[in-house]
C-alpha cells in the first residue's frame, strides 16, 4: 500500500517574487496565482485506515523505501522529478535530485 503526502499548497509566484526589474516594479505582481497540489508518493508497510485516523504529531510511520531511495515528486498528479528526504534542524525536507 502506498500513500501520498499531499495537499501542500505551492505558490510558484512567491518563490520567484524576489526577482524585480530596475524600476522597482515586480513583473510577477501582474500575474495571476496558479494554485497546484504538490505530492510525494511514499510507500508504507502494514498501514491501515485505522492507523491513518489515529496519526498524531510525533508518530513514526515505517516506510518501504530505504532512506537513500528517491521519492517521486508530483504536481497536480504529473511527475516532475525525484527527491530524497533530508533533515534540517527540526524539520523533514526533500531535496530535488532529478527532474523529468
Amino acid at each position: 500500500m502506498s500513500t501520498a503526502v499531499q495537499n501542500q499548497e505551492v505558490n510558484p509566484v512567491d518563490s520567484l517574487h524576489s526577482a524585480s526589474t530596475a524600476n522597482g516594479k515586480d513583473p510577477l505582481d501582474s500575474m495571476p496565482l496558479l494554485p497546484c497540489t504538490l505530492s510525494l508518493d511514499v510507500p508504507v508497510v502494514r498501514f491501515t485506515i485505522g492507523d491513518l485516523l489515529t496519526l498524531t504529531k510525533g508518530v513514526i510511520v515505517e516506510t518501504a523505501c530505504h532512506h537513500t531511495s528517491d521519492v517521486p515528486l508530483r504536481v497536480n498528479q504529473l511527475l516532475i522529478g525525484w527527491t530524497e528526504f533530508e533533515v534540517i534542524g527540526d524539520h523533514l525536507a526533500v531535496r530535488i535530485t532529478d527532474q523529468v
